[in-house]
């Protein structure tokens, strides 16, 4: 990319939740819902609209990160844990415009500086295997499924002086 990302990233608001949520059940239904059985489907719908996950975002524990493009969000993520990807997503008119790896550098610079740790993990759809393996995540194990989720742990250690490869352009 030789333009600097145009994009507001930062971490949401709570009035924003529903809106993310939204962006997120929107894109996974385009991109990931045809894999997955009716059960995935159902569990994915369970947990973005699990009134026990909001909260834990409202107390501060499971944190937001969003992506703005003039006022319009155009993607999010989600950590849990303080290591672990939970939800990445970016509105579909917006892929290959660097906003997820945007979204990811950002929740990394949070997590390494901020939380002080050294890795990142992910549970990968099969649409972000590929994605996530460019940015320098390995696999952690073979490809699973949970209640009809289909995912692929992955994992990314920091190096000592930084993130290292993560998100390095090619």
């Amino acid at each position: 990319m030789d333009e600097e990302l145009a994009y507001e990233i930062r971490f949401a608001a709570q009035e924003e939740w529903e809106e993310a949520m939204g962006l997120a059940w929107k894109t996974f239904l385009e991109f990931e819902a045809d894999v997955y059985t009716m059960e995935g489907v159902r569990s994915f719908e369970d947990f973005i609209t699990d009134s026990g996950l909001k909260r834990m975002f409202i107390m501060g524990i499971y944190q937001m990160m969003t992506a703005y493009d003039h006022g319009r969000m155009v993607g999010m993520i989600t950590l849990r844990n303080e290591v672990h990807i939970s939800l990445l997503f970016v509105d579909k008119n917006y892929h290959r415009h660097g906003i997820g790896r945007a979204l990811i550098m950002k929740m990394a610079d949070y997590v390494k500086d901020e939380l002080g740790k050294r890795r990142l993990t992910v549970n990968a759809s099969p649409y972000g295997v590929a994605f996530y393996h460019q940015l320098g995540f390995r696999d952690l194990g073979p490809q699973k499924q949970q209640d009809g989720i289909i995912y692929t742990p992955m994992g990314y250690e920091f190096p000592e002086d930084g993130r290292g490869e993560l998100l390095k352009e090619n």
